[in-house]
């Protein structure tokens, strides 16, 4: 197919402007086709707006007698509640259209990668196969379309999030999802972040170009603005783009990398980020505002995450002892432990979150929250009571950006998920 894609000429594109682009984009499909399945992102993408996006195309499907499923591209997070998916998806969408991925049960093998390209691609760092498995329902042949959707912003595994990641992360198994989030990590998150055809990247675009030519992909991507808008709750969408090919990721990537990385001419001594509790609930997700700030914060510096509805480690029952046992110990530490134990050995995602999530010791990271303080001490976090916290960074009243708070400078982020910040002597375009 051809691609399509739309960019604001003025603050963000209009949901009439988006809509345009969706009606051209299915005009052009078999008007014959009988099933369809989108594969959004969950609730932890919520700001970008892709689930009015979804909304959008199931009705419009419905509208032309399409049977449409929706698979929330869950990787290794926890399924959507019923709350959740009426609250990013509409209450009117019928909850038996929706379906649940398991990452350790529902994946089919489709090819391996072999471990001399993966030695390759990572500079000899690591070498490994990487079997490659995504769920099975997008290869029995019952949909005559999938349709995959989500935002392309930083990413502290990848590069660049989302396009085919969506389908070997957020519908795939174990093997890839372990061994490629491991291959980011001990590549080095920093030469990586931002940044297009990391190792991680090229796999899955190996495994795309190999395994997935038979599959009805079409993707669904969105570029969007850095802040949450306060009218509407969401980020600003300001490009759309519609296609089977690489390049409408490529153009996407252009697009984020110019409105997503904030570069600053030094580094920053107290940064303090605020975690939506709607979208942050663990650690495994929280430690965003480590991932997305660590080349920004100067040494000896401190960030601060409050974050009100942090309840626990990791997403997944597995991991989450994995993440309590180690602690976020930094890079060097977590490589030596994992060269020594079969329980991070079998659970590689989770020692490369474990490094993602530390500052290497260069700065300190105190989190308010209502997690159990000695947890997360243990953790190697330094902890603040959540309502002193909040007393002293009133994040109602605070703007994005540098500013004083009680005579003290410091730098607040209202949205970690959707940037990436970086010092000037950090980052070479």
């Amino acid at each position: 197919m051809k691609s399509l894609y739309v960019e604001s000429s003025e603050p963000r594109l209009t949901e009439q402007q988006q809509e345009a682009l969706l009606e051209r984009y299915l005009d052009g499909l078999d008007p014959e086709m009988q099933r369809v399945l989108l594969i959004p992102p969950d609730h932890t993408r919520k700001h970008c707006g892709a689930g009015r996006l979804t909304e959008y195309l199931y009705w419009q499907f419905e509208r032309r007698g399409v049977q449409v499923d929706i698979m929330p591209a869950l990787g290794t997070h926890v399924p959507m509640t019923t709350e959740e998916l009426q609250g990013m998806f509409g209450a009117d969408i019928p909850l038996e259209r929706f379906l649940v991925h398991d990452w350790r049960h529902d994946t089919e093998i489709i090819g391996v990668i072999p471990e001399t390209f993966v030695e390759e691609v990572s500079e000899g760092i690591v070498r490994f196969p990487i079997e490659v498995r995504v769920n099975q329902r997008l290869l029995n042949g019952e949909y005559d379309q999938i349709i995959s959707i989500g935002q392309v912003v930083p990413h502290e595994v990848v590069g660049m999030a989302n396009h085919n990641k969506n389908i070997f992360v957020g519908c795939g198994g174990v093997d890839m999802i372990n061994k490629s989030h491991f291959l980011g990590a001990a590549y080095d998150m920093e030469r990586l972040l931002g940044r297009d055809h990391s190792p991680v990247r090229k796999v899955y675009d190996y495994a795309q170009e190999k395994f997935l030519q038979g599959v009805p992909l079409t993707f669904v991507l969105t570029a969007n603005g850095l802040h949450v808008n306060k009218g509407t709750g969401m980020t600003d969408v300001l490009g759309l783009y519609i296609g089977d090919q690489r390049e409408v990721f490529e153009w996407a990537v252009a697009m984020s990398q110019k409105h997503n990385i904030t570069v600053l001419a030094k580094p920053l001594q107290k940064v303090v980020v605020f975690l939506d509790p709607e979208e942050f609930k663990s650690t495994w997700l929280g430690c965003k505002a480590v991932y997305r700030t660590r080349m920004a914060i100067a040494d000896g510096g401190e960030l601060i995450m409050i974050a009100p509805g942090l309840r626990q480690f990791g997403e997944d029952a597995q991991i989450d002892p994995l993440l309590r046992k180690y602690g976020y110990a930094g890079r060097t530490s977590i490589l030596q432990w994992t060269e020594e134990n079969e329980d991070l050995q079998h659970n590689l995602s989770a020692a490369a979150h474990l490094i993602h999530g530390s500052s290497d010791g260069r700065f300190s990271i105190t989190v308010a929250s209502n997690m159990d303080p000695v947890a997360m001490t243990k953790a190697n976090f330094r902890t603040m009571a959540l309502q002193e916290a909040l007393a002293i960074y009133d994040v109602n009243s605070l703007q994005p950006g540098p500013q004083m708070v009680n005579g003290e400078e410091i730098y607040y982020i209202d949205n970690p998920a959707t940037g990436l910040w970086v010092s000037a002597d950090k980052w070479q375009s």
